[in-house]
């Protein structure tokens, strides 16, 4: 069972924020060094999946959240698609707004859909 202190939880958090901080200063942290050569697939991917939400207009948050469970879904494939999903909501249960959780799950949603 999957709790707060889980060391895998924390490892995604950490990502979380240094995505967050990437987003409005570009620099190399070593925890995103893998993940930062695929923003822009990312980035098209999220602006495919969600046309009306413009990436300059979503939350840093939830753009900083999706950016790390998008790239575990295509790129690092270690996580079953499941966790990914479920860990990404809990992130956004836990630092973005009330409507976070919802738009995460319908763009990752629209992302499995189109696999």
């Amino acid at each position: 069972m999957k709790t707060a202190q889980d060391p895998r939880h924390q490892h995604r958090i950490n990502i979380m924020q240094q995505l967050f901080a990437y987003s409005f200063r570009p620099q190399d942290e070593k925890s995103i060094t893998a993940i930062i050569p695929h923003l822009p697939t990312i980035d098209g991917r999220i602006t495919t999946c969600a046309p009306e939400w413009p990436i300059d207009k979503i939350a840093k948050i939830d753009l900083a959240i999706l950016r790390l469970a998008i790239y575990e879904i295509l790129e690092s494939k270690e996580t079953p698609i499941k966790v990914v999903i479920d860990e990404a909501i809990e992130l956004a249960k836990s630092f973005g707004n009330p409507n976070s959780p919802k738009f995460i799950n319908g763009v990752l949603g629209t992302i499995i859909q189109s696999l």
